[in-house]
């Protein structure tokens, strides 16, 4: 299905019901199966995130505080204020359990704000990494109401003393890229996951996937791991133990 043609289903089925964020656009994408652009990165490869929530600690915010450090992020002090990464306190209503959670980009296989993107901007690169190219975007934030983890910010203010490896603009609709430019260095460590493994909590790994070897891998497969919505089967790359 073209662009065009994807656009002229979204806006039938915009029309005709009640859009519950994320969720209608992403039974819309998948029914465009629109392909993106995959970059030059390497298909043999899928870079994830695997977050132990039994060792995330309550109340910190170092991975937090990385990523704004690593990507030239303001704290947040509004709702509306890019966040690439955010702390959720969850509760399980059975039993009393809580848990801190970080949530940022899943970098799904699958992404459905690629799929809603009527101009390219939203991509995934062939190792996995989802992003948006600014010069590309045209702010319409489409991605942001496909995105069910509503893990995309929209920049509203001019931006100053940006960092030169994380080009950022006003207009443009941003998220976590698995911090890309340290990956396309060979530094194989996202800024949240050296953070929480220099505090000592070791609850992010990083690492490719599809590497039997590697030790996210092995991980993986060791222990129980979840999805954040599974049910939309969009197979995230970034997984969560204990929850």
């Amino acid at each position: 299905m073209s662009r065009r043609a994807f656009l002229g289903v979204a806006a039938a089925a915009l029309g005709g019901t009640l859009l519950a964020p994320g969720i209608r656009l992403v039974e819309v994408a998948q029914a465009a199966g629109t392909p993106a652009p995959t970059g030059g990165a390497n298909p043999r490869v899928r870079w994830g995130l695997l977050i132990d929530t039994t060792k995330c600690q309550p109340g910190c915010n170092d991975c937090v505080t990385a990523c704004q450090n690593e990507n030239g992020l303001a704290p947040a002090k509004r709702s509306t204020d890019p966040q690439w990464i955010r702390k959720i306190e969850i509760k399980e209503v059975k039993t009393g359990r809580q848990a801190s959670v970080p949530v940022m980009c899943q970098h799904c296989a699958e992404p459905p704000c690629v799929d809603v993107c009527p101009t390219g901007a939203s991509f995934k690169r062939a190792d996995g990494i989802v992003l948006v190219d600014r010069h590309a975007c045209i702010g319409c934030r489409y991605c942001m109401m496909a995105c069910p983890y509503k893990a995309r910010s929209f920049v509203h203010e001019p931006l100053a003393n940006q960092k030169p490896d994380v080009p950022r603009g006003k207009g443009c609709v941003e998220s976590c890229t698995l911090c890309v430019h340290r990956i396309d260095r060979g530094e194989g460590m996202t800024a949240c996951a050296e953070a929480c493994q220099k505090a000592g909590h070791d609850a992010m790994l990083f690492g490719d996937l599809n590497d039997p070897n590697s030790a996210i891998a092995r991980r993986v497969r060791e222990i129980r791991t979840t999805q954040l919505r599974a049910d939309l089967k969009l197979d995230p790359g970034v997984r969560y133990h204990g929850l």
